[in-house]
């Protein structure tokens, strides 16, 4: 009996399935396992079936929207990703790259049509990925693994633009490479004499743990802790490794450091801290990605379990496009959400994406305490049933007029910021929308908190990652055209479970991180009253029933009724890279920028950091290629920030010329250089945006700003810093007199050197007019 192709909707009709005689087979030449981001050169070869193609007929290989491999091109035999096709019949072939060629996730589309001629039953077309023939490199393949990797090949045989998939496609795994770099992870919170867990991974160039790595790390504690041994034998074959049983017996911060036999640093964990009797402990999630079942890499149940085995997350959830999710798939979802959820140990969030257009809303995340809820989706527009329709709302108000009008008091959403951004001006619910999310692996976005400010809002601040490449918590750019590692949100719970989460969530007791080299910074933020004021956990003004307690003491996300009085705000922050400055707001009023060092502690080394999108929309990038030239001061030594994309260089061409390439998505990069010679000259700044010459010694403790502003903020910051920073640690304290008849969001921003950001929920305090 001869194959056929599985039923396969198309433009919201579903397919017969066809006979593989008449639609033909394709055939890659190589199969198995290919290292991440390394260069390859495949052969693909198309025989046609009975119907052949018609002259004017087409066929497409196809790849998924998350990959970031090289694109197909056919102009320079020497660079990446040439490509030729050939006919064995000769007829004329027109081949073509479009990266939204096709209905997603398969929409980057490697297009042969043919414009002369016809295929008949056994020709064959064949397709050269890589060719290295004149010097090109190859294909980079895609800088993360999958263990089903495609070249989907689709067939419009009659000249109908009708394109069916090939019954078998063929496909590769592609797996990590060897070990660059080792991360390690301690609990942020520790309970003394409590057992709790170190776990360590290695990773390789382009953020993927790999199991290649072999070596023996030594381990040392700033504290002392119980069964900590003296060092750990990695071995081939594990992608992580755990030390169990740990127990610190006093309270304190400490961390662990791991070096090499030669006594190389190679990683240092998060700051951690041990308490007693903590009140809150602090746990950390990514609570916003997606899985291939709809536009990411790798099976949901792949999924979670790299948030939890991987990335080591506390908590995980999935945002699957809702008008790509099938009613049989929210059900497996479902499954797979109840299967992962472990009390104590890995918190799970059954949800969605309600991705409405930006017209109608802009993207929101959907999350529910509990699996089986009705899923109100934005559209239909990729699915094929159309049984449950009359549950979509098309729009982000008829979204919360739904769950309002039945009952579904415990959805929590927040905004998102993504392909389409939230418009919380156009439409937002606080009785279900929490927070707005500041960052993701599509960049930062104050503009949203500040959207929420200028509008009254009571929201917390959160992080995700948003990722595509299967890699929750742990979500790098690769070489794509996403520019910002994704964030992390650190959840201030008593406990690890569902209902701690979601009281968590409603409370706005959390705070937000863009994910950097230090994304696990250890903060708390606090303010006490002159006057008892009334603290409310949920929003008085949206529930008649919100019920306030007296207290003289508040925590960020509190919600505070103050008459009078001033406040003192607190700040602690501990973290793995010295500390920058923090920014002190009251809604959209910058307070101050305050340096855990003075002017006179400056020294010989200048940061250089560029910033911004472009607008709110989708193709939001900005490119800052450029460079730095000092006339009389030489660059002993520089390091980049926030260069995540590894396929984006920064040089040191000689002592007095820097280079790079570089693209922010309203994130920052930059980077920090020491100077032999003081600050003596001038540097000149040549980028697209900004081209300008500096006198070194107008460069200070404050940022020197070059605006280059459009419909968003864009600019290029200089600044001067200590020979050296000691300050990992650093508490801030500031009295603060509230402005009568409106809220007063006070918030901080926490910037490191290492370009990691964190950003904590406001605390509300509202003076009502006497």
């Amino acid at each position: 009996m001869p194959k056929t192709t599985p039923p396969e909707m198309h433009n919201g009709a579903l397919r017969e399935p066809i006979p593989e005689s008449l639609l033909g087979i394709v055939e890659l030449d190589k199969t198995g396992e290919f290292e991440a981001g390394s260069y390859q050169s495949f052969t693909l070869t198309y025989t046609a079936g009975r119907f052949g193609i018609d002259d004017s007929g087409s066929l497409r290989v196809v790849f998924r929207f998350a990959t970031d491999q090289s694109n197909p091109q056919f102009a320079d035999a020497t660079a990446p990703g040439f490509t030729e096709v050939e006919a064995s019949n000769n007829a004329v072939l027109e081949a073509r790259f479009d990266p939204k060629g096709n209905i997603r996730p398969w929409d980057r589309t490697l297009q042969i049509k043919i414009v002369k001629g016809f295929m008949k039953e056994g020709d064959t077309i064949t397709v050269r990925f890589g060719v290295t023939d004149q010097g090109s490199a190859g294909m980079r393949l895609q800088t993360f693994c999958e263990k089903r990797f495609e070249f989907r090949v689709l067939v419009d045989p009659i000249a109908t633009y009708n394109f069916q998939p090939l019954p078998v496609q063929p496909a590769i795994e592609i797996v990590p490479g060897a070990a660059t770099t080792w991360v390690a992870v301690l609990p942020t919170t520790c309970e003394i004499n409590k057992p709790f867990e170190l776990r360590i991974k290695a990773e390789d160039t382009w953020g993927n743990p790999t199991n290649k790595a072999k070596a023996r790390l030594h381990i040392k504690s700033s504290a002392k802790i119980n069964n900590l041994p003296e060092h750990i034998d990695i071995e081939t074959g594990k992608f992580a490794h755990e030390i169990t049983d740990l127990v610190v017996t006093e309270e304190g911060g400490f961390d662990i450091e791991f070096t090499s036999t030669d006594g190389a640093l190679l990683t240092k964990t998060n700051p951690a801290r041990a308490l007693a009797a903590p009140p809150h402990k602090h746990y950390w999630a990514d609570l916003h990605g997606q899985s291939d079942e709809t536009l990411g890499t790798n099976s949901a149940a792949d999924y979670f379990a790299f948030g939890r085995d991987l990335a080591f997350l506390d908590a995980c959830a999935h945002q699957g496009n809702d008008f790509q999710m099938t009613e049989t798939f929210w059900q497996d979802l479902n499954k797979v959400t109840a299967h992962f959820d472990e009390p104590g140990r890995y918190v799970t969030l059954p949800g969605y994406e309600w991705s409405g257009n930006t017209a109608l809303g802009g993207d929101r995340n959907v999350y529910f305490p509990v699996e089986g809820r009705t899923m109100r989706r934005s559209s239909h527009a990729l699915i094929e049933s159309r049984h449950d329709i009359d549950t979509d709302c098309h729009t982000a108000a008829e979204l919360f007029q739904a769950f309002a009008k039945h009952d579904e008091w415990d959805v929590i959403c927040f905004a998102h910021c993504g392909g389409r951004y939230a418009d919380i001006t156009m439409a937002h619910d606080g009785r279900f929308e929490k927070s707005v999310e500041v960052h993701s692996a599509w960049g930062t976005f104050e503009w949203l908190v500040q959207d929420a400010f200028t509008n009254g809002y009571r929201v917390g601040i959160i992080g995700n990652s948003d990722g595509h490449k299967g890699r929750p918590g742990a979500s790098y750019p690769g070489a794509g055209w996403f520019g910002a590692v994704g964030g992390l949100t650190c959840y201030l719970m008593a406990e690890l479970n569902r209902d701690a989460l979601i009281d968590c969530i409603k409370s706005r007791h959390h705070y937000a991180t863009n994910g950097g080299p230090s994304g696990r910074i250890l903060m708390d933020l606090s303010v006490t009253f002159d006057q008892p004021g009334t603290v409310y956990r949920d929003d008085p003004a949206l529930f008649e029933n919100s019920e306030g307690i007296s207290s003289s003491q508040a925590m960020m996300g509190d919600i505070v009724h103050l008459p009078s009085g001033d406040l003192q705000l607190s700040l602690s922050v501990t973290a793995a890279s010295p500390l920058r400055c923090i920014d002190l707001f009251n809604g959209l009023d910058h307070i101050e920028c305050h340096h855990p060092y003075s002017a006179e502690d400056l020294g010989n080394r200048i940061g250089v950091v560029w910033e911004g999108a472009e607008y709110r929309g989708r193709f939001r990038s900005v490119a800052w290629d450029g460079s730095a030239s000092f006339d009389m001061a030489k660059v002993s030594s520089a390091q980049a920030v926030n260069f995540f994309n590894r396929d984006k260089t920064f040089d040191v061409n000689d002592e007095t010329v820097l280079k790079w390439q570089s693209v922010t998505t309203g994130n920052f990069a930059g980077f920090i250089a020491t100077l032999q010679d003081g600050m003596k000259g001038s540097i000149e700044l040549d980028t697209p945006l900004v081209k300008q010459t500096i006198a070194l010694d107008a460069i200070g403790l404050e940022d020197t700003v070059l605006d280059a502003s459009a419909t968003l903020p864009r600019a290029l910051r200089l600044f001067q810093l200590p020979d050296e920073n000691p300050h990992t640690s650093v508490t801030f304290e500031r009295r603060l007199s509230p402005v009568a008849g409106r809220d007063n969001p006070y918030y901080v921003r926490v910037t490191l050197e290492d370009g990691t950001q964190a950003w904590s929920s406001p605390v509300y305090v509202l003076r009502s007019l006497s």
